[in-house]
């Protein structure tokens, strides 16, 4: 169930809507999409009302497009009907167009069956992009993908949306995704949208220890936690602190903590540390000494969280 969700998304630009399963971010863009009905409050297009109390534009008249998980082409459609689906005759440049734009000219009169995953998503994304709508709803297009097409295409699709000058939200559970590609992220739980920011801002200025904790790595302590004794506080809204692993330095005068685990990430190590009572992070470029080993420890910046 939604509670409470103030998001915006400003023309021309991306906006990924972040979160675990369950949140409710599909439902929060079905509702944008007219496919699930709203019972209060108001979703606005360009200043235009598309539901409000007693009142709803139908899906077909909202100009709003969707690229969904599975791509869902027509199997029976050829590339270029695909993507010229619902568009007016004589629209055959704006197709071509499109499909240079995505590198699928020459296979403009494939069907689907006959396509890799990657380019069934190209044309999926191009299809709703032809009719030029006001805002495109992405669904997590790329969560079927292997790692390195999931890569590629994310990317891909981000310079397609930049040339067509286009508007979108991108709902997504995986948070490297959303932090890499959106102008602006907005972070949901529980229902609700606790943070909308630009991805750099997310990440530095987290407004819950929640939201510092699902977007990277962090460590959450009471505001008296020695471990902050010398450190830098930010932030003035909160009752407990949250702490980034690059900021957790080895000082020889600082506690000793206990190295419980340590991955190595190929450029940094990444190392779990005990102290009584609580598990602290530190990213570090040096190798740590072995588990077991005691490492001497503080936090150089800290931020209060609600």
């Amino acid at each position: 169930m939604l509670q409470g969700v103030d998001l915006r998304v400003h023309a021309g630009t991306l906006v990924a809507l972040v979160g675990p399963s369950g949140c409710g971010k599909t439902t929060l863009l079905r509702c944008v999409a007219g496919l699930h009905p709203t019972r209060s409050g108001s979703t606005t297009l360009l200043g235009r009302p598309l539901d409000a109390p007693g009142a709803s534009v139908p899906t077909h008249h909202r100009s709003i497009t969707l690229v969904p998980q599975e791509a869902a082409l027509f199997p029976h459609l050829d590339v270029a009907a695909n993507v010229g689906f619902g568009l007016p005759r004589g629209s055959r440049d704006r197709i071509f167009h499109l499909l240079d734009l995505v590198g699928l000219t020459e296979l403009a009169h494939r069907r689907p069956h006959e396509l890799s995953g990657g380019q069934q998503h190209r044309v999926a994304v191009a299809r709703a992009l032809a009719p030029s709508p006001a805002l495109v709803l992405l669904d997590e297009p790329f969560s079927a993908l292997d790692a390195r097409l999931r890569d590629d295409l994310r990317h891909e699709v981000r310079e397609l949306l930049v040339a067509e000058r286009a508007t979108a939200l991108l709902v997504t559970h995986d948070q490297a995704e959303a932090l890499t590609l959106a102008d602006e992220v907005a972070v949901m739980h529980d229902g609700t949208v606790l943070q909308q920011a630009e991805p750099e801002v997310l990440y530095r200025e987290p407004e819950h220890a929640w939201t510092a904790t699902f977007l990277g790595e962090a460590t959450v302590l009471a505001q008296d936690d020695p471990l902050v004794a010398a450190a830098t506080i930010d932030g003035d809204d909160g009752t407990r602190l949250v702490v980034r692993p690059e900021h957790v330095v080895v000082d020889e005068a600082a506690t000793p903590a206990v190295v419980a685990r340590r991955s190595y990430r190929g450029h940094e190590w990444l190392v779990e540390l005990d102290l009584p009572g609580r598990r602290v992070l530190m990213r570090t470029d040096a190798a740590p000494p072995p588990v077991g080993a005691t490492l001497p420890v503080r936090a150089t910046r800290a931020r209060r969280v609600r």
